[in-house]
């Protein structure tokens, strides 16, 4: 309902007699029923027409003269039954109409030439007020505008007769401002282009706000749906929010009034607030609620089926004219079609959004070397969904891969692969890939979807003990450095081709960090846009990083607590906890606010990921090289024991000799050296021990009376995680402990 009163119509109808409200129908006071005087000749016809021998008019005609006078009538006519069945048609209808479409027993709603928003609701209200509607066809037959005639007979039939206006119409166009017929016509052209052009259920509901209610003189709307039997408010205008509450969800058995006009699907205009309660006493607590004081409750028709109400309200007390009515009636037919339309789009995109949403990380995590916060916008059309994505993959030895990415094109498919990329890329991130290696196995994915699909990206792996940012670039943007006395760079190098399309091997980057400095990754969405191109976007977005930093005090030293968690209240804006994470997020907000001020215009997808990066502390980090013979895991139990006494872990030595002995036996005896033992302190206790060996040590069944086998068994169990990554030269077995009282 608009504005309050009532939102929704029927149950109870004002009794006839009185002309403003909502009529009864049938009765002997009904307008074409017997004893009307004011029936006229083609009211009379058309009765006879439909029902010839139950009609008790002295002057009805014979059937068959009656059918020969309408055969050869120079305007279209139809007569249909209760049931909306076509019952005679003459010859001008089917030539108007089609000969085919108009043969008796055709339902009236499947004549093409006459789907048209509004017109079922014309036929039912004429039925129901018991009374002939004029009004003009809202869409041409032919290039030719008619005018339709309604008149209702006696058996719940009507007749329906179609003139020929479009000349005179054309006439009236050039009537000066003001001519009625020149204003509804206006009216339903504003209002039929501003449909066409909504794309979601508000933008249909801000249309008929702007193009219905002020010719009106209306001051309120309400659009209302039926799900499960219950009425949804989709969207309104002039409503305060404690209304819509007491409204929205109510189930539609409370609401008589709409589901009065939903069962009868017949508009009901109420003219006061007394009326109304006299009407549906039951809902007075609405109109006590409510600043309105006159309603137009209109039925929401599709396909036959009542969808929804539009609710259209007025700030004082009123009488609905003829014309009044007909417009409304019209009106609400287009916008059933549109909002029907818009509602389809609406649960495509919800579904389109939560699909890209689930793929996209919900929170980044904070790691020892890397907190992050990030931003994704989508393209501001609103109508489809895109394929950009980022990423934070925590690795072994505290290293952290980063990756942002955009898959080319906009649309669910492209969703759906973005999500199998991010996927693809953590599987193979997980196997310790070099970022040339990554990006080689990911162009191979990209390639095998066919020769339609391409996309962009970015691969680093930081590592926090040498401060070396290593990267591949696939078609996509290099990043941008930001030191921690404010300096802003993006490094000059060449950029392989997209996923899909490169050949590899792909050329891998190398950046050596400063401690405390920041790392941002974006797709082309943020810094291309009609106005600027690639190389305009980035030095803008460099010069936004500069200022930004300075602006928010970024690397300005400061005291960090306990609770500066930095976790971001929206799941929409993903963000790792950490000291500095709430600065990120500033940060990222205002880089987005000043690359992208205008939002909702933008065509497309852009992403944006900001890494601070830090150090392993050089206190943190031990170790030693080891003899290529059985000394070597004596040598390193007694290296562990002395380094885990001065880093005060005592609790973790027995474990840790234990994970030594192991690896460094199994490199005695399976591998080759030259061996080395690495140490690290962070949030947990990292093992790792090199040798010059690329097998691949693995886990293996064992019987209960085979004599070895079981030392990877006994790694397993004393580690949180372990794993094997290759290196140039050899490999590396690592694991983790977790430190004493740390979850």
């Amino acid at each position: 309902m608009a504005s309050g009163g009532a939102a929704g119509g029927a149950g109870h109808r004002r009794p006839a007699g009185e002309p403003d409200g909502p009529v009864r129908p049938g009765g002997p006071d009904r307008p074409g029923g017997s004893g009307d005087p004011a029936e006229g000749p083609g009211e009379r016809a058309a009765r006879t027409a439909t029902d010839p021998a139950g009609s008790p008019d002295p002057l009805a005609a014979p059937r068959d003269t009656v059918l020969r006078a309408l055969s050869d009538m120079s305007e279209g006519f139809l007569s249909v039954d209760d049931t909306w069945r076509i019952s005679f048609a003459n010859r001008e209808a089917a030539r108007i109409l089609g000969a085919e479409p108009v043969r008796p027993g055709t339902r009236l709603w499947e004549v093409a030439a006459l789907g048209v928003p509004g017109l079922e609701g014309q036929c039912r209200r004429a039925v129901a007020e018991g009374r002939p509607i004029g009004f003009d066809l809202t869409r041409p037959i032919h290039g030719r505008l008619y005018h339709l005639r309604l008149v209702p007979v006696p058996d719940g039939g009507l007749g329906i007769s179609f003139v020929d206006v479009t000349d005179r119409r054309l006439r009236e166009a050039g009537q000066p401002p003001g001519a009625p017929a020149g204003e509804r016509a206006a009216r339903m052209s504003e209002l039929t282009l501003a449909l066409a052009e909504a794309v979601t259920s508000k933008d249909v509901v801000r249309a008929v706000a702007e193009h219905v209610l002020p010719p009106v003189g209306a001051d309120g709307l309400v659009v209302e749906t039926l799900e499960a039997g219950r009425i949804r408010v989709v969207d309104s205008v002039g409503y305060n929010q404690r209304f819509l509450d007491r409204v929205d969800g109510l189930p539609l058995s409370d609401h008589t009034a709409l589901a009065d006009v939903l069962r009868d699907r017949t508009p009901l205009f109420v003219g006061s607030a007394d009326e109304f309660v006299e009407l549906y006493p039951k809902l007075e607590y609405l109109s006590d609620n409510s600043p309105s004081a006159a309603w137009a409750f209109l039925p929401l028709i599709v396909s036959g089926r009542a969808t929804g109400s539009l609710v259209i309200s007025f700030a004082e007390p009123r009488s609905f004219s003829e014309d009044d009515r007909t417009l409304l009636t019209a009106l609400s037919g287009l916008v059933a079609q549109a909002l029907e339309r818009a509602r389809l789009f609406d649960v495509e995109h919800t579904r389109a959004q939560g699909l890209q949403r689930g793929l996209l990380p919900r929170t980044l995590p904070s790691l020892p070397a890397v907190s992050a916060a990030a931003r994704y916008l989508p393209a501001g059309r609103g109508d489809e969904v895109g394929g950009d994505w980022y990423d934070v993959i925590p690795l072994s030895g505290d290293r952290v891969a980063m990756v942002i990415g955009d898959v080319m094109g906009h649309g669910i498919t492209e969703a759906a692969t973005m999500g199998r990329l991010r996927t693809a890329v953590r599987t193979l991130a997980d196997l310790d890939m070099d970022p040339d290696e990554l990006l080689t196995h990911l162009s191979e994915i990209v390639g095998d979807l066919g020769y339609d699909y391409y996309a962009t990206c970015l691969y680093a792996v930081f590592d926090p003990v040498t401060r070396i940012c290593s990267y591949a670039l696939a078609g996509h943007l290099p990043p941008v450095l930001v030191h921690p006395d404010g300096t802003v760079r993006s490094p000059d190098v060449d950029i392989d081709p997209p996923l899909g399309a490169a050949d590899p091997p792909f050329e891998v980057h190398e950046l050596r960090l400063p401690d405390e400095s920041l790392l941002v990754f974006c797709t082309d969405g943020l810094v291309e846009s009609q106005d600027r191109d690639a190389d305009q976007g980035m030095a803008l977005l460099r010069q936004t990083l500069a200022a930004a930093v300075t602006r928010t005090g970024y690397f300005t030293p400061y005291e960090a607590t306990d609770t500066d968690t930095g976790t971001g209240p929206d799941t929409d804006r993903p963000t790792g906890t950490g000291p500095r994470a709430g600065r990120l997020d500033e940060l990222c907000d205002i880089v987005v606010s000043t690359m992208l001020p205008d939002h909702a215009r933008i065509s497309d997808d852009a992403a944006l990921l900001i890494a601070h990066t830090r150090s392993t502390p050089t206190c943190d980090v031990a170790s030693c090289s080891l003899p290529e013979d059985p000394r070597a895991a004596g040598q390193a139990r007694e290296y562990v024991r002395s380094q885990l006494d001065v880093w005060g872990l005592d609790d973790l030595v027995m474990s840790t000799e234990l994970l030594v002995s192991e690896l460094i036996g199994n490199v005695v005896r399976h591998a080759r050296g030259p061996i080395r033992l690495r140490l690290m302190r962070s949030r947990s206790l990292i093992c790792e021990v090199y040798d010059g060996s690329l097998t691949t040590p693995r886990i293996r069944r064992v019987g209960q009376t085979d004599e070895g086998g079981r030392g990877l068994h006994l790694v397993a169990a004393l580690s949180r995680r372990w794993g094997t990554r290759f290196l140039a030269d050899g490999k590396c077995i690592w694991t983790e402990q977790d430190l004493p009282g740390k979850p």
